[in-house]
């Protein structure tokens, strides 16, 4: 309990506001008064009281609807609230009850009586404060240490991210694709999910799985993998099979978003019109993901320069995606794409080549 704690007295009579005061001084505490109801409610909000002593019978407002009124204040309804009242009727007790009355005294108040009472509402109150602030006490301390969770899963995140980007640019280093590559086309895959209203769990998981879409070409050998001249019939057989290698260096995680690698792995070469490789999939046959990753792929690098290629203009590019649209690409993801064009744009700006 606080050293000295604060007692407002409410009642309409100064003789009865007098005496409450005198047999209340001795115990050491605060004593305020106030002589209606309206009064009791404006000492309630500027001073931090205990205990209140209320009147029933006051004029503008009676101690029913003052106690009614602080029971239904988050600020105020631990106070105790002792109606101090000469009336005797078990209706008046019933009635102080239901508005949240803690306790009775009868006029005239006895001494001893008042004095018990108050200091055993008291230690109630003060055991009511300690539990309150403990509370608030342990939301603070949850919400550091979740912020503090939160924080330390993000840069868990940031870090695997890394790890992923880093290690599919190894898988991708001797085919000359860059890590910038990696990072604009993931971004451009997410930012077109986005768009296409998928849930941000699921954006986030193409975010972190597309970087590994041609994680199978370590299994291509470097005859065909770094031919600098075209492919011959044979040899882009074995090309096209860097899909199902990266399917099988990626099956069988229990990790959402390693699983969604090896459904893009093996699908972001998969076409629309059902002419592309390796199950010659069409249409929704494709998995969404798939789709997406395909038009992000392919974006990059259209206007990416390459040592066998310059870049090829926006103009030029979007040119090739819309016709594209319906046979090579998913018309829905072409038109997510447009849409989202300036956000693409500053991927595209952000993530830079260093050739």
């Amino acid at each position: 309990m606080k050293k000295q704690a604060t007692i407002l007295v409410v009642d309409d009579e100064e003789r009865n506001l007098r005496l409450m005061e005198a047999m209340l001084m001795p115990m050491g505490h605060r004593i305020l008064m106030a002589r209606n109801g309206r009064d009791a409610l404006e000492n309630m909000h500027t001073n931090e009281i205990d205990l209140v002593l209320l009147d029933l019978m006051m004029p503008m407002m009676d101690g029913f609807e003052v106690t009614q009124i602080l029971k239904e204040d988050e600020a105020t309804k631990i106070v105790p609230v002792v109606i101090v009242t000469a009336l005797h009727e078990l209706q008046h007790r019933v009635r102080a009850l239901e508005a949240g009355a803690d306790d009775f005294l009868t006029k005239p108040v006895e001494k001893t009586e008042l004095r018990a009472r108050v200091a055993s509402l008291l230690k109630v109150k003060a055991y009511n404060d300690y539990m309150r602030n403990h509370q608030k006490e342990l939301e603070t301390e949850v919400a550091l240490r979740t912020e503090a969770l939160r924080s330390a899963f993000e840069k868990i995140k940031s870090a695997s991210l890394e790890t992923i980007y880093r290690l599919t640019r190894a898988a991708e280093y001797k085919d000359e694709d860059t890590g910038a590559h990696i990072q604009r086309m993931s971004n451009y895959a997410a930012t077109i999910a986005r768009e296409m209203n998928l849930k941000d769990k699921t954006a986030e998981f193409i975010l972190y799985a597309a970087p590994m879409h041609d994680i199978g070409k370590i299994g291509i050998p470097d005859r065909i993998l770094l031919k600098p001249g075209k492919l011959d019939p044979a040899e882009w057989d074995i090309m096209k099979t860097h899909t199902t290698i990266g399917g099988r260096i990626l099956e069988g995680s229990d990790r959402g978003f390693i699983r969604l690698a090896e459904i893009i792995a093996l699908t972001h070469h998969e076409k629309w019109d059902g002419s592309g490789y390796p199950k010659g999939l069409k249409g929704k046959q494709i998995p969404l993901a798939g789709r997406i990753v395909a038009i992000a792929d392919v974006f990059d690098a259209l206007t990416s320069k390459r040592p066998y290629k310059e870049a090829f203009s926006l103009d030029v590019s979007f040119g090739i995606i819309r016709e594209g649209r319906g046979s090579h690409f998913d018309p829905d993801v072409v038109d997510a794409f447009f849409r989202a064009i300036d956000q693409l744009l500053v991927i595209k700006d952000t993530f830079r080549d260093n050739l």
